[in-house]
């Protein structure tokens, strides 16, 4: 089988093996494992961005380990009552970390073997825990003839024999099942280590049971090919990051933004997505991303001469959208799509519409039918989702939209084809076609699912494109004839509203738009703001107007407003509660000095309509409340907490109504260091981009073809950048090596930091060797 698939993974630190396993995929029982290709850590740089076969090696519990044991062994001398010189050694298990959990517990205890007729000696068993702590001693005797002088020596005469001995460690877990305490691994240490000095303490990684079976030779597995790209950040305190992280952040306001560090970044990677994802997750972690994608998406219309190629590229632009989606969007496409998701690949429809593709027995009009029907639904789930898109796409789609309609004045549909052609082309649509990899779904669809969500994600995307001729967009003539059932100005109309509401912004000046952007419109019944008396009276039916400028009601449709509340003065929309005034379906929209709006809309989901398009709207208002009262102020009290004063602060926390603004867990001094690593990778094309900029400064001819690649604004500005740049990459790589030297001086083979593997072993005893040769 061919993948040609790519996973991003967050490995811990203290890893030991990177391991990939292939299963037999069994419908009617569980997936059988076929094997396994285990990669030591020391060994992923050997194989780091190299297409490699390796051989697929056998899986069976003895050879899956994990997890370390720290011992003391200590050789002492005992001259017995004939004289003869015996030598006894002690064994102490202290304590062991990460065992694995074996059947959801782990009740280890360990067994201690000299090799040879001495039986097995048993710690005690540690209850519920895979980090137990034994400090238990053991002793074995290990009695041979001697002649030597110096009694604090260890010197036999038959040292062979000695030297084959060894000391066996065996970690269990206790089971109550019939079969047998479960293995967890095993450590055996010979003797002959013990001649430099008499005693030893070190922490030891377990390794897997050497039990001699070699029936199964790896080739007979098969191979696996991978490419494994393997990085490692060794980030410092916050403060060594300053200077670095100060430039990076401040590229939104450099002048031109081509001559920031951000933007040199991305044009020094080999590919745009490698500045991306360190960008992306620094500029959110600084609250700075909006700006900054506003920026170079500002810079890149400019340079675009064609409305319809409008972010149609591979730009850093694009990969930074594409990366804040994935990152802020992921909740918002979980509450959208899965739902849907997650019924197709139960409840398998035939939804094939290419004739020849059918399969016996199945009806392409039934087909066609079941196919329309998933495409309305999702799209139906996509377009009345505005109002739960995350604050910060709605912000950036703004901005998209702001630019493409001030390049482009001529073409009235750029406004949207700018913001689809990321919310439908870059998110939606792909994460329908592969769910899994937006994790809406554990693992791949099935080919029959797969084929289905293909279509649904192609009717989706052309849906959402906006395009003039859309059956042209298609090169099979089934798909261009299922497309005639969505030719209609309701599908064209729902879009544009979508894209209208996810592009609304309420941290821009609205006004910079020529056109307010209609949201919402109904009637609804109002209660009267004045200081009338309270009475039915006081209640009237309006028309109520939402736009992305101001919220307003009038006595009719298309009457002059009787009432307008710009949005930046919304300061909380909350439901009102029922007591106030025995009446249900009732919200309330609070603004400045106290006075509240009181609306009672005609069901209970137009009131969830109403409250959640409006605290959209209103949600990054400056002066938005956090407390509120949820009852009326009615004959000089409020019902809710009993306050006299009409300006009395709220008395209970505001909702916020939606997931806008998602908390990311980034650390900013870990991103700093991943751009660190890229500027220090791509260093010959930073000095490159500095010859170039001195090259447009002084001659202003036909550009050198190998300058050509860059994209330079302004020569002086970009140079004065790469310098702090290259300056401060120079600080930190010679503080990473004076970090690493300090490190190597200090490192000891058998602490608890770097215990004792199987490769290092014997490194460890020819330092132990070097280290009594010079002190004799």
């Amino acid at each position: 089988p061919f993948y040609g698939e790519d996973f991003y993974c967050e490995i811990p630190r203290t890893f030991r093996h990177l391991s990939f396993y292939i299963f037999d995929r069994d419908v009617f029982r569980r997936d059988s494992i076929i094997g396994k290709v285990a990669i030591q850590k020391e060994d992923l740089q050997k194989y780091h961005n190299r297409d490699t076969w390796f051989q697929l090696q056998h899986v069976d519990a003895d050879s899956e380990v994990q997890g370390k044991v720290h011992l003391e062994l200590r050789l002492s001398e005992v001259i017995t009552d004939t004289g003869v010189v015996c030598h006894k050694l002690a064994t102490r298990v202290l304590e062991c970390q990460g065992l694995p959990i074996v059947n959801g517990q782990c009740d280890p205890y360990a067994t201690v073997t000299l090799a040879g007729p001495s039986e097995a000696k048993k710690t005690k068993v540690k209850k519920k825990t895979n980090n137990p702590h034994f400090d238990e001693v053991f002793y074995f005797e290990v009695t041979r003839p001697s002649s030597y002088n110096k009694k604090s020596h260890f010197d036999i005469e038959d040292v062979d024999e000695v030297d084959k001995m060894e000391i066996r460690v065996d970690l269990w877990n206790a089971s109550n099942l019939k079969f047998g305490d479960e293995f967890l691994g095993e450590l055996r240490l010979p003797l002959k280590f013990l001649r430099q000095s008499s005693s030893y303490e070190a922490w030891y990684f377990l390794q897997p049971r050497d039990n001699g079976n070699k029936s199964l030779k790896p080739d007979d597995l098969g191979s696996l090919r991978l490419n494994v790209v393997y990085t490692e950040d060794h980030v410092f305190s916050s403060d060594y990051y300053s200077p670095l992280r100060d430039l990076l952040l401040k590229s939104a306001d450099v002048e031109p933004v081509s001559a920031s560090a951000a933007h040199i970044l991305g044009e020094v990677c080999r590919e745009k997505q490698e500045a991306a994802i360190p960008l992306v997750r620094l500029f959110l972690h600084y609250g700075r991303v909006v700006p900054f994608i506003s920026a170079i998406a500002n810079a890149e219309v400019k340079r675009t001469q064609d409305p319809n190629t409008i972010f149609r590229g591979n730009s850093l632009t694009s990969k930074c959208i594409d990366e804040t989606m994935k990152l802020a969007g992921m909740h918002y496409l979980q509450v959208t799509l899965k739902p849907i998701i997650d019924e197709i690949c139960q409840v398998h429809k035939p939804c094939e519409i290419d004739p020849v593709k059918l399969k016996d027995g199945e009806n392409l009009e039934n087909n066609r039918e079941n196919l329309r029907q998933y495409v309305d639904r999702i799209f139906t789930v996509i377009t009345k989702s505005g109002v739960s898109c995350p604050t910060v796409m709605c912000d950036i789609f703004f901005s998209l939209r702001e630019s493409a309609a001030k390049r482009f004045q001529g073409d009235l549909d750029v406004r949207y084809t700018a913001v689809s052609s990321f919310i439908f082309l870059r998110f939606f649509a792909p994460a329908i076609l592969s769910p899994n990899l937006f994790q809406l779904t554990p693992h791949h669809p099935d080919p029959q699912t797969s084929r289905t969500l293909t279509l649904i994600s192609k009717t989706i995307q052309t849906l959402g494109s906006l395009s003039k001729s859309k059956s042209a967009n298609f090169k099979e003539s089934y798909m261009a004839t299922f497309y005639d059932y969505f030719n209609e100005q309701k599908y064209a109309d729902a879009v544009k509203n979508f894209l209208d509401l996810i592009s609304s912004s309420g941290r821009r000046d609205h006004k910079s738009i020529e056109q307010p952007i209609l949201l919402k419109e109904g009637f609804m019944i109002k209660r009267a703001q004045g200081r009338k008396r309270f009475g039915m009276k006081n209640f009237k039916k309006r028309w109520f107007r939402l736009t992305n400028h101001e919220f307003t009601y009038q006595k009719s449709k298309g009457d002059h407003p009787l009432c307008s509340i710009p949005i930046e003065n919304i300061l909380a929309v909350e439901r009102l509660e029922e007591e106030s005034f025995k009446m249900k379906n009732m919200f309330q929209v609070i603004q400045p000095e106290r006075r509240v709006l009181y609306i009672q809309a005609n069901n209970c989901v137009e009131a969830k309509d109403w409250i959640d398009i409006l605290t959209k709207v209103s949600q990054c208002n400056k002066k938005r409340l956090t407390v509120y009262h949820p009852s009326a102020y009615l004959n000089g009290h409020w019902l809710c907490c009993k306050a006299t004063a009409d300006n009395t602060p709220g008395c209970t926390p505001c909702t916020g109504g939606l997931p806008a603004n998602i908390q990311l867990d980034i650390d900013g001094d870990r991103e700093t260091e991943r751009i660190y690593s890229l500027f220090n990778l791509y260093m010959p094309k930073l000095e490159k981009m500095q010859e170039a900029c001195g090259s447009k400064s002084v001659y202003d001819g036909p550009e050198e073809e190998e300058y050509s690649t860059f994209i330079i604004d302004d020569p002086k500005e970009t140079y004065k950048t790469l310098k702090l740049i290259i300056e401060g990459v120079g600080t930190l790589e010679q503080e990473h090596a004076q970090y690493k030297r300090d490190k190597f001086k200090k490192t000891k083979y058998g602490s608890q930091e770097h215990p004792i593997g199987d490769k290092s072993f014997q490194t460890y005893i020819r330092q132990q060797s070097e280290i009594s040769a010079h002190s004799i």
